[in-house]
């Protein structure tokens, strides 16, 4: 089959709703809520995990994953992506390297598709923290910049306006302008795709940061480190224990992103206020 998402409709379900405001009688009403379907990824024929996603942007998505996830090492070890849709969801049928699918084979793990899915499905300990290339120290960059990419990520999130359900990863420029911007159900699938969509467009990480709308999780900082992404913005709360992580691979860390404030957690020397 050749490479497709599914049609545009299939990112938002129609809902009945019943929507009660307290001391006021409800209200019947159509509401417009996002979609999620499974995506099984599938390595040289041999599914590895499934996914509960937003059903779009899948080839950023596969790539992204494998990437992200250390599965692949670098990008020209995909050789094909291809998308089998059906009735029961969607297969990302990819093909790697020999070298890389008898490394997945030697450290195959299952994961149970829950949306958001971080470390569900990891069979032991040593597995969840993967030796990371330390981050270049790079030039210092504007504070001004995330709240920049803030303000244009607020009004470049269609699936979010239609259904208010939904995470963004966007990628922007040094004086925070928006280059690309993917949403999804899961935090972690919207930064997955993001990462894929970085890759498809060439871009190069160390010219630009990553702005997400959830908390920052460990996972999170894992997944844009991997990749040499030296800044990762929250809009939320970041965890300990991606704090640490961020300390430990050079990753500067920002939390609680708004349009006047946030706070830095982790190398604050590539900001300047």
């Amino acid at each position: 089959m050749r490479p497709c998402d599914l049609p545009e409709p299939a990112l938002t379900l129609p809902a009945a709703m019943l929507e009660v405001v307290v001391r006021e009688s409800g209200s019947e009403r159509i509401d417009t809520v996002p979609e999620e379907v499974p995506v099984a990824l599938s390595y040289n024929g041999i599914s590895h995990a499934v996914m509960l996603t937003s059903p779009a942007d899948l080839e950023d998505f596969g790539l992204g994953f494998s990437l992200s996830e250390g599965i692949l090492t670098q990008p020209s070890e995909l050789y094909d992506l291809e998308l089998e849709v059906s009735e029961h969801g969607v297969v990302v049928q990819m093909r790697v390297s020999e070298e890389r699918f008898v490394g997945l084979k030697a450290r195959r793990r299952t994961l149970s598709g829950r949306t958001g899915c971080g470390l569900c499905g990891i069979e032991s300990l040593d597995q969840v923290a993967r030796p990371l290339a330390p981050l270049a120290a790079g030039q210092p960059m504007p504070a001004a910049s995330m709240h920049n990419a803030l303000r244009q990520l607020q009004l470049n999130q269609p699936l979010r306006a239609s259904t208010g359900g939904v995470h963004a990863a966007a990628w922007a420029d040094r004086a925070g302008n928006l280059l690309a911007v993917r949403e999804d159900v899961g935090r972690h699938n919207a930064l997955d795709k993001l990462i894929g969509a970085m890759i498809h467009m060439d871009a190069d990480p160390r010219q630009g940061f990553a702005l997400v709308t959830s908390r920052a999780s460990f996972e999170m900082v894992q997944k844009a480190a991997s990749v040499g992404i030296p800044l990762l913005a929250a809009v939320s709360a970041p965890t300990g224990y991606a704090i640490r992580l961020a300390r430990e691979t050079g990753l500067t860390l920002a939390g609680f992103v708004r349009s006047d404030r946030h706070i830095l957690y982790a190398h604050p020397e590539r900001i300047t206020e």
